[in-house]
């Protein structure tokens, strides 16, 4: 049936939502309890996210400006959130300026870890930066005069470049007052010195402190007047017409080589820049005020990320630790007499993603191996897992790899696999035009004893040996027959033709999920009704569709305890008198990053739980192909019950509660114990290699009071 929308006030914006989750990982930067290197990398993360939501999101809300799009769900207009996210991202950036600068810096150099300025060189310091200069830099630059025959040149998305005002003439007797130098991107924007020069064991000079120092080389006889860093950032997202592609491997191909210089949206400069060059630049760019963003240091902190890689100093970072094998998966162990046995269950990145190569490189090479079936949506430049695939494809093997084109700034890694994968004998598939393909999932068809057996996995996340190590996500191996059969028929409808046929166990959109879940919290509402009682917990990494979150609240309203753990982005609103009284919502930031989907209904004691590739988000109801899958095994519900949920409601260091009008307050843990879920599931899981006394985890029985009983008897806590 069709599901009244909620009230635009009973909506949050999801923009200023993306805001907030960027002050919570702002606020693990500012925790003096975090490793001091692990607080640098939480900075450059922000800048990292921010850069895409600028590319993407204030992209597109320029777009709408553009050809004056209506309200919003929430219904606020379009230039309103572009306004109000102006606002909060400048205020956004000065925090994060002033604790890199004031905070950070000045504790790193306590410990040894300096960035050197070029105010505060030393001879030996002037004279090594003069002579890296001219040997590794100067022999790259193009400085670019600005005059009638030299127009501004074209600036690459988030590229280093410096704007230079000059004065005097030329040996052409020209007169210049601006001029650009583009830093290629080969160069490093942070560079190491020598022990012996920088004075202490890690001594770091930005790029631009060194050719700060030297642009004078770059105009001889001329005068420099100033020397300013800016970075200009791009539309980037792909623009393709659905109703013209003929070949989207060829389309997407087209549309990469225009990224780069997509509209701009952004102007960074450094602090210092002057009023006239700012507002030249602003011109050039047809950018006014409001996009302009002053900084206080490197116009790209993303590039401090390898810092941390740099510094040897374990006491600086995270405890390191070993993700665990699971022991029903003895190495070199039968895999599938392991799943023929019960279904089996990862959880990363506490154990290893190994399994999940094996998996796929055991069936390259295993003669009972008829047919191998994947999707890939992010699977990074070096994956062990597709290079499988494609020994699988030179065997002889059947192999069906999807891969979808569309996964944003991983387009081009997969373009490159197709290639391979078609080289190598593969059937590669580019997914249905107009619908991502989202689904985590593989399928081994195998012959045994003259009969066909299916093996599957299937996955909350991507299939990439690097995020797994720190994203936290669930994967289960099965070979159900029915949940087999339905992923079979998932890979059937996206490289064959024809209407979709119903499937026995799996939800999955764009056809059923939405709906679905519609109305299993319709069930929950009807068991609250009748006295049964009513839970419903939800983790998921963005909440925002307006049906899901109309039926949330008819079930709140009912009396149905509502728990949602959304690390991202969330326009429900909690707590609003006799609308979501029922409802909490938390989000939880630490050492890794929540990533799983996981849907609970007490379902009259039944327990339902899911996994699925999908977020409640309308994209991945309506323009995605996504899977959600039922976990049927005792054990395997049992434990995403206590590592996935439980732990999560229970943690009082690493949660962030929201009230009703979006703001979020970290959860203090108060006269009870400290409890972290992340680090409880690595002591319990990992194999820790070292713990300092003042990060270890107590056991779990000693935190019951963490988290209201009621909660944790309704999911079976005794």
């Amino acid at each position: 049936m069709t599901h009244a929308l909620p009230r635009p006030k009973h909506l949050l914006n999801r923009e200023i939502g993306f805001i907030a989750f960027n002050r919570r990982i702002l606020e693990l930067a500012e925790d003096p309890k975090v490793p001091l290197l692990e607080r640098l990398r939480y900075l450059c993360i922000v800048s990292s996210n921010l850069d895409e939501f600028f590319e993407i999101r204030i992209a597109g809300l320029r777009e709408q400006i553009k050809y004056k799009a209506g309200p919003g769900a929430d219904g606020l207009s379009v230039k309103e959130v572009f306004h109000e996210v102006s606002r909060q991202t400048h205020d956004l950036v000065q925090h994060q300026y002033h604790l890199l600068n004031h905070t950070i810096l000045p504790d790193l150099s306590q410990e040894g870890v300096r960035f050197l300025r070029r105010s505060d060189w030393n001879d030996a310091q002037r004279l090594w930066a003069k002579d890296f200069f001219r040997k590794e830099i100067l022999p790259v630059l193009t400085p670019i005069g600005l005059d009638p025959s030299h127009p501004f040149p074209r600036i690459l998305n988030k590229s280093l470049n410096f704007a230079i005002e000059l004065e005097g003439r030329d040996a052409f007797g020209r007169e210049s007052v601006n001029a650009v130098v583009q830093a290629p991107r080969a160069l490093p924007r942070v560079i190491k010195l020598p022990e012996e020069v920088s004075g202490c064991q890690h001594g770091f000079v930005f790029l631009s402190s060194l050719l700060h120092a030297h642009v004078g080389e770059l105009f001889l006889g001329m005068t420099v007047n100033g020397c300013h860093q800016f970075r200009v950032t791009r539309n980037s997202d792909l623009m393709l017409e659905e109703e013209e592609i003929k070949n989207l491997r060829i389309a997407v191909q087209s549309e990469l080589s225009h990224r780069q210089f997509g509209d701009e949206v952004r102007l960074e400069v450094s602090e210092s820049c002057s009023h006239s060059m700012t507002k030249f630049l602003l011109k050039t760019f047809s950018l006014n005020d409001e996009d302009l963003y002053r900084v206080d240091g490197p116009v790209n902190l993303v590039r401090l990320n390898q810092v941390p890689e740099w510094v040897d100093r374990p006491d600086l970072k995270f405890t390191p630790f070993v993700q665990a094998r699971p022991h029903e998966l003895p190495q070199g162990g039968d895999l599938y007499a392991a799943i023929r046995k019960r279904d089996l269950l990862l959880h990363h990145p506490f154990q290893s993603f190994a399994p999940v190569v094996e998996f796929i490189q055991t069936a390259a090479k295993d003669p009972n191996v008829m047919a191998i079936r994947q999707t890939v949506y992010r699977a990074g430049t070096d994956s062990e897992l597709i290079e499988a695939l494609i020994r699988a494809a030179q065997q002889g093997k059947e192999v069906t790899v999807v891969i979808e084109l569309m996964a944003r700034f991983d387009e081009e890694a997969n373009l490159n696999w197709a290639a391979r994968l078609e080289q190598a004998g593969a059937h590669v598939v580019y997914g249905v035009v107009g619908y991502k393909t989202h689904a985590k999932m593989s399928m081994v068809v195998r012959k045994e004893n003259d009969i066909i057996k299916r093996y599957a996995h299937i996955s909350t996340g991507n299939y990439h040996s690097s995020t797994t190590k720190f994203y936290t996500d669930f994967g289960l191996f099965t070979c159900q027959p029915e949940i087999c059969s339905d992923i079979n028929e998932v890979f059937l409808q996206i490289t064959g033709l024809g209407q979709h046929a119903p499937l026995q166990r799996l939800l999955q959109s764009p056809f059923t999920l939405q709906s679905q879940l519609i109305a299993a919290i319709h069930r929950e509402a009807d068991h609250a009704k009748a006295g049964r009682g009513g839970l419903i917990v939800a983790k998921m990494n963005s909440l925002e569709e307006p049906s899901i979150i109309q039926a949330l609240y008819e079930a709140s309203q009912a009396g149905v305890r509502i728990e949602l753990i959304v690390r991202g982005i969330c326009t429900l609103r909690p707590g609003i008198p006799g609308i979501s009284d029922h409802i909490r919502v938390r989000s939880i930031v630490g050492r890794f990053l929540e990533h799983p989907r996981i849907f609970y209904f007490r379902d009259d004691r039944a327990n339902s739980i899911w996994l699925s590739s999908a977020d409640w988000m309308a994209r991945n109801f309506f323009k995605r192909i996504e899977i959600c899958v039922p976990v049927l095994d005792p054990a395997a519900k049992r434990r995403i019950m206590r590592e996935g949920l439980r732990a999560y409601l229970r943690d009082n260091t690493q949660t962030w509660m929201m009230d009703k009008d979006g703001a979020y307050k970290r959860r203090s843990p108060g006269r009870s114990r400290p409890f972290s879920a992340q680090n409880f599931l690595l002591n319990e899981i990992a194999q820790i290699i070292a713990v300092p006394a003042s990060t270890a985890v107590h056991d779990e029985k000693a935190h019951q009071s963490a988290e209201p009983s009621s909660t944790l008897k309704l999911l079976g806590y005794q």
